[in-house]
């Protein structure tokens, strides 16, 4: 399920995550662009330098890639789904909290993912995963998505769904979702290594956007669906 756009209009201009994805593709240009057209050689060197390190996190070590990494994907594919999902659910978690509440919440969401990650790596023994960079702005992101299910769960995803053939539909937000975080559970537990993807940075981030969406429901806006 890829998902277009939702029918919730924010009431606000979500400054910040307009930003957040100008800076993604921003900084992601700027070190791959030069690679991909055969001008320089140093894609590898700039994820080893900026990108997350789990186990130089547990020794203490470069602590500032917690957040570097956040700005780093490895493709084209890469970015463009994840500022897709933040195009989509950013603008009404951001209309709820508020342009500076939102900016903390995002990287303290990241946070959580990335701790969530480097124990899941502990937990499952995954030795090359501890040495092995992560990047990408996916966990941040699964912290607006927890955020958004609290605070807009019937709000309507206008989604592309491949089922043999392809089709758009209208999804609440509840089952988009939920769907998306059973996912992310089943293969953080059945294939907790499948495909490089960082499953359980997803869960943190989910999880503690659930917990945030939570504490600031009371304050978001009336509005109808």
């Amino acid at each position: 399920m890829i998902p277009i756009r939702d029918e919730n209009r924010s009431l606000t201009s979500p400054h910040v995550t307009r930003m957040l994805i100008i800076i993604n593709v921003v900084v992601f240009l700027a070190y791959w662009l030069p690679d991909f057209l055969g001008y320089t050689n140093n894609f590898a060197t700039f994820i080893n330098t900026y990108g997350l390190v789990p186990n130089s996190i547990i020794q203490g070590k470069n602590l500032s890639t917690l957040f570097t990494s956040l700005f780093l994907h490895a493709d084209p594919i890469h970015l463009g789904g994840n500022m897709l999902f933040l195009y989509v659910f950013g603008d009404n978690v951001e209309d709820t909290f508020g342009h500076a509440r939102y900016t903390l919440f995002y990287f303290i969401a990241g946070l959580l993912a990335s701790f969530a990650h480097i124990g899941s790596l502990w937990y499952f023994g995954d030795l090359e995963g501890l040495i092995t960079p992560t990047i990408g702005a996916s966990g941040a992101i699964s912290g607006v998505l927890g955020a958004y299910l609290v605070l807009y769960p019937r709000a309507r995803i206008l989604t592309l769904v491949f089922l043999g053939w392809v089709w758009i539909t209208a999804l609440p937000a509840f089952v988009f979702l939920g769907l998306w975080f059973f996912y992310q559970f089943l293969y953080g537990t059945l294939a907790p290594a499948a495909g490089g993807v960082a499953y359980w940075a997803h869960i943190g981030g989910f999880v503690g956007g659930l917990f945030f969406g939570g504490a600031w429901r009371g304050r978001r806006r009336k509005r109808d669906f």
